[in-house]
């Protein structure tokens, strides 16, 4: 898959200017990067008691794959052919053999949600000694773990589904274009190409259900050798087959508490016709081709992550996302059950390290496969964690939208008086001289003005008036 060429550049990341402006979004979002010393206290001593199961699982050759800074590692995976088809072992870091419900480090993780992700500035959701030492899936570590069992028929379709506590050892900390290189290469551990079949197959029938996944690059804001960078990274080939793994756990998760009617869903509705027509309109801007014959799921896969302005698309595709939540049940299924873009039944079970939720959702499988009751400290918190994952995830996309805001402004700022081609894909209903404007290059969406009316979809050229990184503000006028 190709790479991506354009890669922005900011001032050192000790700049006062910078350095304040972190501070002045956690500031603002009243977010607590230290945990207090009772958390950490009860997080160490958690950490030097790990509740280790009896069952012995240590004789598979688990590995982890991550970005290679990544040091909370919550899977580990080993798949395998077999006469009917595929085996996936999928091991989850078992948080519970640490925290208890109630204690502090439990609290605290109920009051954070999730680890909130910023540049150099991580927030994490439980104290560094659980979520980067004693429950992080790390290689040559005995570790407590769920371990998901899934096999899966010639098809790749679900044949069986068992998850239960076991011990686990890593046998190796991998990353994703180390991986990559090695399968290029013709090099790699033969796992590798049997988790391409799966992947494939698993993605096979994503197509069939009509669901639809994103392969978006991440937009990253790294700190090298003293000095910020923003760019988009596109996605590999392997991270999409191991993507296609954590979606398979969702789904088996999901399957098994629909069957025993107690648990909690990812949902997310269908998009209303008018967001569908603005990515039209996005597409038409930056240039590419979008047939009235072909769906929204065609169209996706049409796209090049490793383009720019492909990429730009995707990121602009996430807006239909964004009426995901989290449905809890017990007795009686929601009344809208299916995730839209997985066209499925699916839940969030493979991070509890990074998100609070899933740690829930594993207990309740390990329960309903030993066919034993859900603990009562579950049943108790399910009903409230849908609030709890929709604050959380607010607070996520605010930090990560105003630290971008905050590189998108130092990038552009030497900038300022400069005229860009743009392209209007939103005009505000009750003031039709400002709007949105996409610019091609760099490839963002900002705030535009004009003293007429903006012409929706219309190809324009735009003058960056302000870009202002202590306000966090990015602004284009309308040229001429």
């Amino acid at each position: 898959m190709p790479t991506t060429t354009r890669r922005l550049r900011i001032r050192p990341a000790g700049d006062s200017v910078l350095v304040q402006g972190m501070r002045d979004i956690q500031s603002q979002l009243k977010l607590r990067p230290a945990f207090p010393p009772e958390v950490e206290a009860a997080a160490a001593q958690a950490a030097a008691n790990p509740r280790l199961p009896e069952l012995d699982r240590t004789d598979i050759a688990l590995v982890t794959i991550d970005p290679p800074e990544s040091m909370d590692l919550d899977q580990a995976m080993y798949v395998e052919r077999t006469d009917a088809g595929h085996r996936v072992y999928y091991a989850i870091a078992d948080v519970a053999a640490f925290v208890t419900a109630g204690d502090p480090v439990d609290l605290e993780a109920n009051r954070r949600g999730e680890t909130l992700y910023g540049a150099d500035a991580k927030i994490p959701l439980h104290p560094k000694v659980l979520s980067e030492g004693a429950t992080s899936l790390l290689p040559g570590q005995l570790r407590p773990a769920l371990l998901w069992t899934i096999e899966l028929d010639r098809t790749g379709e679900i044949a069986g589904i068992d998850v239960r506590r076991a011990r686990v050892s890593s046998r190796a900390k991998l990353d994703y274009a180390g991986v990559q290189q090695q399968i290029d290469a013709s090099t790699a551990d033969p796992m590798w190409a049997v988790l391409r079949e799966i992947g494939e197959l698993r993605k096979q029938r994503e197509q069939v259900r009509g669901g639809i996944s994103l392969p978006l690059p991440e937009q990253e804001i790294d700190v090298v050798d003293g000095r910020w960078s923003l760019a988009f990274r596109a996605r590999l080939a392997v991270e999409d087959w191991n993507e296609q793994i954590s979606l398979l756990t969702g789904m088996a998760a999901a399957q098994l508490m629909v069957q025993a009617r107690v648990g909690l869903l990812r949902t997310l509705p269908e998009p209303q016709p008018q967001s569908l027509q603005r990515l039209r309109l996005t597409a038409r801007a930056l240039d590419i081709d979008w047939p009235d014959t072909s769906s929204y799921p065609e169209f996706i896969r049409s796209l090049d992550p490793g383009k720019d302005t492909d990429v730009a698309m995707l990121t602009a595709c996430t807006t239909v996302l964004r009426g995901a939540g989290y449905t809890a049940f017990n007795g009686e299924l929601p009344a809208q059950p299916v995730q839209w873009a997985v066209a499925a039944e699916y839940t969030h079970a493979t991070a509890p390290l990074r998100r609070l939720v899933d740690r829930y959702t594993g207990e309740v499988c390990v329960a309903l496969c030993a066919k034993q009751p859900v603990p009562a400290w579950v049943l108790a918190a399910l009903p409230g964690l849908p609030a709890t994952m929709q604050a959380s995830g607010h607070r996520a996309s605010q930090y990560e939208k105003a630290v971008l805001d905050l590189a998108e402004a130092a990038v552009l700022a030497p900038r300022v008086g400069e005229t860009f081609d743009g392209a209007i894909v939103e005009v505000a209903a009750n003031a039709p001289g400002k709007g949105v404007v996409i610019v091609r290059d760099p490839a963002i969406e900002a705030s535009v003005s004009s003293s007429s009316s903006l012409a929706l979809g219309a190809d324009v050229k735009v003058t960056l008036i302000e870009a202002d990184p202590v306000k966090r503000v990015t602004r284009f006028e309308l040229a001429g």
